[in-house]
């Protein structure tokens, strides 16, 4: 069973790296293509290009410009420690210990618009590339004709070493468009967070986006092989409510 992520927008590249068997991304001679790609760009074409201010511009042309291989704990960071944001608050990647840590290596990937696919101990050099970017390149009109279904065969081989064959998909739609389900033999569940609000039940991005976080963080520090068991999940008060729920869409509320 595998968890997939999204990434973060924010990023901590000077935390600390413990010690754990780093490991170095699987799709690094694709993502140097699209580093020369983007580094054909301007501040001013790249805050048109991702809707971002003219300073984040400036600081993302200055990290492809010093974009570099070998990656090396010198120059880069462990993914799973590297991400900030809602979803790595609630996963509480720096809390987790060695063991954690290699447990989370064969049990959860961060996908990624510069890398593809991220293992969590995969280092990475700091970057924003939105999966959902309009990025024209040799493959096609954006990351997704980039991607093509490398991605989806990845994660499938993957899966058959990791216990049960199923996807616990945690990531934000953006993200999981970069998979083809109809060509992925596995199960694959999304589980979704909802709050109670004037009598109803509504997801509330903030809140979810936390939430997708706990859960893998409750499949790490539980150690958990089959997805049945991801039902028990209950970090603050959320619940698995079984009439909202489907076959493969799991709805905790709270």
């Amino acid at each position: 069973m595998i968890a997939i992520l999204s990434p973060a927008k924010t990023l901590n590249m000077k935390v600390n790296i413990p010690e754990v068997p780093v490991t170095i991304p699987g799709f690094l001679p694709d993502s140097e293509e699209l580093v020369r790609e983007l580094r054909k760009l301007g501040p001013r074409e790249l805050s048109d290009l991702m809707q971002i201010s003219p300073a984040l511009a400036r600081e993302n042309v200055e990290r492809y410009t010093r974009w570099s291989l070998p990656f090396t704990p010198d120059n880069s960071r462990p993914a799973i420690l590297a991400f900030k944001g809602e979803v790595y608050r609630g996963l509480k990647s720096k809390e987790l210990d060695t063991e954690d840590l290699v447990y989370a290596a064969d049990h959860i990937r961060i996908l990624s618009g510069l890398y593809g696919i991220l293992c969590p101990l995969d280092l990475m050099q700091a970057y924003r590339l939105e999966m959902g970017t309009a990025l024209e390149n040799s493959r096609g009109k954006d990351l997704y004709a980039f991607w093509g279904d490398k991605l989806t065969k990845a994660l499938m081989k993957d899966l058959e070493s990791s216990g049960e064959a199923v996807l616990v998909n945690l990531a934000s739609q953006e993200y999981f468009r970069s998979l083809d389900p109809k060509k992925m033999s596995c199960g694959i569940i999304t589980p979704e967070f909802k709050e109670s609000r004037g009598g109803s039940y509504r997801m509330v991005t903030v809140y979810a986006k936390k939430a997708r976080g706990m859960m893998a963080r409750f499949m790490v520090k539980n150690r958990i092989e089959k997805a049945e068991d991801l039902k028990h999940f209950e970090e603050e008060g959320y619940q698995y409510n079984d009439k909202l729920s489907g076959k493969d869409k799991w709805v905790f509320t709270r």
